[in-house]
């Protein structure tokens, strides 16, 4: 079995560490440039002393020779292939790697933390191995904040078209309806307008929650690390998914065009559409939001009082046994009876769920077996998170009245399309009635009619280039269909009027001479 060190040289036994082959042999798959290009990686593995698992460590670890950069012994190595769309990471050198009874040196272990001695001895810090969950969370933040930007960029293209593209209601030979003014385009477009204004609001506090926790490890205070986790895994989920969704709703909205490579959204799509998987994949992410949540639960009961974002659950008492005060279509636009309703909801599904969990005798299997439900717990705490924090942005201090009328619309836009959408899960919690769900349509179309004169305003707001957005659909100016057909000239078929192989194919079957026709 082969030793190896950094440049090649083998190392005695005692100072080394085995990736040894299983079945199958330990494998990944997607890290970009790692297929041709990269020479070294660190590597997440088990790591197993004298038969004991201490669980996940980092280990630096060469790949390739220095000299003629072919792959060490007992390296696989080599690009994935072909990814979704015609462009997006198809220009990236995604890789695949495996190992098959590698040893890498003892010492290139990341051992800040933790440290494996020449005896094969496992020596522990006493810092928190959750101080790891540092570097999750500040990806996961930044993965927030680019779902906002995808979005706000996806549905700035689509409003301007919207407001751009006239189609049917005129009357004899009249001007023909604006899009964006029949209330079909509006329910779908304008929640996702909405959207985009919520995970930019909820990432710049996700900005300020990863300062305020890494300031807190610093001082060796780590209490609010596992909440700063499951917010971030959380939220990391739900505004990918809502994102990848967002954009292709957004190509829809644009009809046909919306399909053509010109208009800047099926390269947008295939682009944002993998942060739905990196960074683990959206359902895993809500499971976790979920272990943290029935971890919760359990124990209100306790001293202990729940704080950030699980603070309504020490109102239990109150959410438990409460019915919304809503009895007319205004009272849909107070903050207080939206955030009872969403936070009566989500602790009522938690509470549900931490009591369907108690009657399995195995809390695993029970957790296997309700794990639908589960995540289902998880979506209504992190739309209560967005809801919260977007609340807070309104109704705080913002300069200008007219600023601060259209983005409260927006804000009751965002948490009435959600209660919308997710009825059942309020119907079934009674957080609401039939009747003030009625109540909740009524607004939803009073929404839609302020906030339309100023819809195009509020995609400009974003500030985004012509070359930022793409294209055509989306321009500033509104010039959309001369610049179709200057994008469609340049295709390299119409480089010819005649096309090629007319006079072979095409000629003999419109004169019907078969006889020369090439086929």
């Amino acid at each position: 079995m082969q030793e190896l060190a950094s440049g090649g040289r083998r190392r005695n036994r005692a100072s080394s560490l085995k990736l040894t082959d299983v079945a199958p042999p330990p494998s990944t798959w997607w890290p970009g440039g790692l297929g041709k290009v990269s020479t070294h990686v660190v590597v997440y593995a088990r790591l197993i002393t004298n038969g004991k698992d201490h669980g996940v460590h980092g280990i630096i670890v060469q790949l390739r020779s220095l000299d003629d950069h072919t792959p060490l012994p007992g390296i696989t190595i080599g690009d994935i292939g072909m990814k979704f769309g015609n462009g997006a990471y198809n220009s990236m050198d995604n890789g695949f790697l495996m190992f098959d009874h590698f040893r890498i040196p003892r010492d290139q272990m990341l051992m800040r933390l933790s440290k494996v001695t020449r005896d094969g001895k496992y020596v522990a810090s006493d810092v928190p191995r959750q101080l790891v969950y540092g570097t999750m969370v500040y990806v996961r933040q930044s993965i927030v904040s680019n779902a906002s930007t995808a979005l706000a960029r996806a549905v700035c293209i689509a409003t301007r078209y919207s407001a751009v593209r006239r189609q049917f209601g005129s009357q004899n030979g009249g001007t023909k309806t604006q899009v964006i003014d029949y209330k079909t385009q509006q329910n779908r477009l304008f929640p996702l307008l909405a959207s985009a204004y919520a995970f930019r609001f909820v990432g710049e506090w996700l900005k300020w929650l990863y300062t305020d926790v890494t300031q807190r490890l610093e001082a060796s205070d780590f209490a609010t690390l596992p909440e700063a986790h499951a917010c971030t895994a959380g939220l990391k989920s739900m505004t990918t998914s809502a994102t990848s969704d967002g954009i292709e709703e957004c190509r829809k909205l644009c009809g046909g065009h919306g399909y053509l490579w010109c208009s800047g959204l099926s390269e947008l799509f295939d682009v944002y559409v993998p942060a739905c998987t990196y960074e683990e994949d959206n359902v895993v992410l809500q499971l976790q939001v979920a272990r943290f949540l029935m971890k919760t639960v359990s124990q209100l009961s306790f001293v202990n009082v729940p704080s950030g974002t699980t603070v309504y659950m020490g109102r239990a008492k109150h959410l438990l046994q409460c019915s919304s005060g809503v009895q007319k279509v205004e009272d849909w636009l107070n903050p207080d009876m939206v955030m009872e309703a969403f936070e009566a909801r989500a602790l009522r599904m938690a509470v549900t769920c931490a009591n369907n969990l108690s009657k399995f005798e195995n809390q695993e299997q029970g957790f296997s077996e309700l794990l639908a439900d589960l995540v289902e717990v998880a979506i209504a705490h992190c739309q209560l998170i967005v809801v919260s924090k977007f609340i807070a942005k309104v109704e705080g201090k913002i300069e200008g009245k007219g600023v601060k009328k259209q983005l409260k619309n927006l804000c009751y836009i965002y948490a009435l399309y959600l209660l919308h959408k997710h009825l059942g899960d309020f119907l079934r919690t009674k957080s609401v009635t039939p009747e003030q769900v009625a109540l909740v349509n009524d607004q939803l179309r009073s929404l839609y009619s302020q906030l339309r004169p100023n819809a195009v305003a509020l995609v400009d707001a974003f500030d985004y280039t012509y070359h930022y957005l793409g294209y055509v659909l989306g321009r500033y100016d509104g010039n959309v269909y001369p610049k179709l057909f200057e994008e469609a000239l340049k295709d390299p078929l119409n480089d010819s009027v005649v096309p090629d192989g007319y006079r072979e194919y095409i000629r003999p079957l419109i004169k019907q001479d078969f006889r020369s026709a090439k086929l």
